[in-house]
Parts: C-alpha cells; structure tokens; sequence
C-alpha cells in the first residue's frame, strides 16, 4: 500500500534534548524527521509530537521545536502513545476523519516507537515507520524493532519514500518545493 497524504498524519515521538547525546547518529535522525514535519507542514498533513517525562527527559530538540508550526506537542507517561488517553484520542479522532494512515519517526526504536506502532497497527490503523527517522542508543535495538515491527504488519519505509508516496506527481510547483527538502 502507498502513502496518501489525505488519509496521513504524522507522529514524531519523544525526540528530545537529554536524548541526542546518547542515541546512535541522532543528528541524521533529527535530519530525517525535520524533513518529514516539513513535507507534512506544506502537503497539510497533521502532524502529532510527543514528550515522555519532559520534566526528567527535557524538550523537543530545539530543531523539531522550531519547525512545530501548529502542530501540539503532547506530553506522557506511557511508552506507547496509542495508550496514553490524549494522544491516543488525537491520533484517533484523525483517522475518523479519514486519516488512517500513520507515519511514526523518533526514538527510542525498541521501546516508544514500537509500543506506539504496534498499539496504533492493533487499533486498525495503518502504520508505517520511517526507518532512518528512528533510532535508539544500540544499533542492534533498532534492527529488533524494525524485524518486530515488519512482521507484525508495520510498513518500514524511509524518509523519501514518504515524502515521494505524499506527494504522488512530480513536475508541479508543490513537488519543486518539498523536493528541496531531500538532499
């Protein structure tokens, strides 16, 4: 199945400050899901980002922060995002409305981004992961996750395919545009 930007929403989980200096090649996560919240912001995909435990974990890395535009960021206690009442109700109440399909990105791999696929796949969602907009702090925790993840139904894909699936057609202004964003 490909992408459709009228049936996507975007999830961006827990990327935040006191994780970067610990999760394998954080920067090029960051990259990744900059990428993505931009290409969502200009094909008018909403997008969801989550917080665990600001308090003991800090904020949204500074440079996810700025791209935010309207999008809430929304903080939780539970690993999984499909199990904590505000998000889940979110995310929810944007697949009524015909969004059903859900692209995930963040960290960490094995722990939040899986509980969060794997709940939003039980509750008849589609849901594909951006592999190179995940990480975790061991290399071997992603390959777990993205396995785990595949064979329960989770569709991995990478940043491009997203953003290429989103945006179907190439040759318009709106592809000239969000194509800048892959580098």
């Amino acid at each position: 199945m490909l992408l459709d930007r009228s049936r996507s929403q975007l999830l961006v989980v827990d990327v935040q400050e006191r994780f970067m200096s610990v999760v394998h090649e954080s920067q090029y996560m960051v990259d990744r899901c900059a990428i993505l919240m931009q290409a969502a912001q200009k094909l008018d995909i909403p997008t969801t980002i989550t917080e665990q435990y600001r308090k003991g974990l800090g904020p949204t890395a500074a440079r996810l922060d700025s791209l935010k535009g309207d999008a809430p960021i929304m903080e939780k206690s539970h690993f999984s995002c499909a199990h904590d009442p505000g998000i889940g109700s979110r995310v929810k109440a944007l697949a009524v409305e015909g969004r059903t399909q859900l692209v995930v990105c963040g960290i960490e791999s094995h722990v939040c981004v899986l509980q969060s696929a794997l709940g939003f796949k039980d509750a008849g969602m589609d849901v594909f992961v951006a592999a190179d907009a995940v990480s975790s702090r061991l290399l071997e925790s992603v390959a777990l996750a993205m396995g785990r993840m595949r064979d329960s139904g989770v569709g991995v894909i990478n940043t491009e395919m997203a953003v290429f699936e989103w945006l179907h057609i190439a040759g318009t202004d709106e592809f000239k545009d969000v194509s800048k964003l892959i580098k």
